[in-house]
């Protein structure tokens, strides 16, 4: 079986919107007839790279729309402030761009007040996944979540750490802490209970930065909600626990999720290689600065073809023996 046998199907393109531009990564799966589709935001300062596992995990189930927002992923600054509605129109022009009917929308941190902003303009939209929101009203000093931020982190791997970090890079100290301010004010709390959407929230047992109390909070203030953890995970758990996320999202679109729950450590997390070796390794490494160079360069076919090649060498990873 070789490379050419990967049923992963992956597509990089560009839309644009009142002059800024969103990065969308497709990823669809042969054989998988669904049309309902799945919309990934991720966190501030990160990349469509963070749902490395969970987009082909969920396009098992339906094809998976990744977005690198304005002024991430070495995307152009947009000219309007960077706050949540900002970005919810961003994601709502993806939505209209592709036609896409009813999708399910996830965010990660930072996207989840992004997608609570989408949905309260977007009353019709039916299912929604924050995980790991914030922020945590109660401890919104920039200080303080500083301090949560490096509490969860110390439990994230270091493959994860690595691929924040080069987002971060791609992102810029200026715009990140442009749009931090905003991220900071925002009270999804308060906004929550304006959606209409069945809500799904899940965290990470050890995550600091968006705690169980907060959790309750939110569950209690949403109109239909469901709030779940997942024993062992920190603040990324969409990357290294990216089984047991796309599992409760399977559940919680099917109905047969209760209102709470923990899932164990060993069900959620992504399993070990089953064929790494070193040429495996340096490939995967190879794939990643490739990307990361047509990122620099504005190469979205460079980027496309990195992605590629990166997804290909996953499936060789952890496909099952036979």
């Amino acid at each position: 079986m070789t490379d050419s046998d990967a049923p992963i199907r992956l597509e990089v393109e560009r839309v644009r919107f009142s002059g800024e531009t969103t990065r969308v990564t497709r990823v669809t799966v042969d054989g998988v007839t669904s049309e309902r589709a799945f919309v990934l935001v991720a966190g501030v300062g990160v990349a469509a790279t963070y749902f490395e596992f969970l987009a082909p995990t969920l396009a098992q189930h339906g094809p998976v729309y990744a977005l690198d927002l304005p002024g991430f992923a070495g995307l152009p600054r947009p000219n309007e402030q960077p706050t949540a509605e900002y970005f919810a129109g961003q994601v709502q022009a993806v939505l209209e761009h592709y036609a896409l009917e009813n999708p399910v929308v996830l965010g990660h941190s930072m996207g989840t007040q992004v997608v609570t902003e989408l949905l309260v303009r977007r009353p019709d939209l039916t299912h929604a996944v924050l995980v790991s929101p914030v922020i945590n009203e109660a401890e919104s000093a920039p200080g303080v979540q500083g301090i949560r931020f490096a509490q969860s982190a110390v439990h994230e791997t270091p493959h994860l750490a690595l691929t924040a970090l080069s987002a971060y890079i791609l992102c810029g100290v200026v715009y990140f802490l442009t749009v931090l301010p905003h991220m900071l004010r925002y009270r999804i709390s308060e906004r929550i209970g304006l959606v209409q959407a069945q809500t799904l929230f899940i965290r990470g047992e050890l995550d600091r930065t968006s705690p169980r109390r907060f959790h309750t909070r939110l569950r209690q203030r949403a109109r239909d909600a469901r709030s779940w953890e997942i024993e062992g995970a920190a603040h990324s758990i969409i990357n290294a626990h990216a089984i047991g996320v796309a599992e409760l999202i399977r559940r919680h679109l099917g109905g047969s999720l209760a209102r709470r729950g923990r899932m164990p450590a060993e069900q959620a997390a992504v399993p070990p290689a089953q064929h790494a070796d070193a040429e495996l390794v340096l490939g995967a490494i190879g794939s990643r600065a490739a990307e990361w160079v047509s990122t620099l360069r504005g190469d979205d076919r460079g980027i496309a073809r990195a992605k590629r090649a990166h997804a290909k060498i996953l499936w060789r990873a952890f496909r099952p023996r036979r």
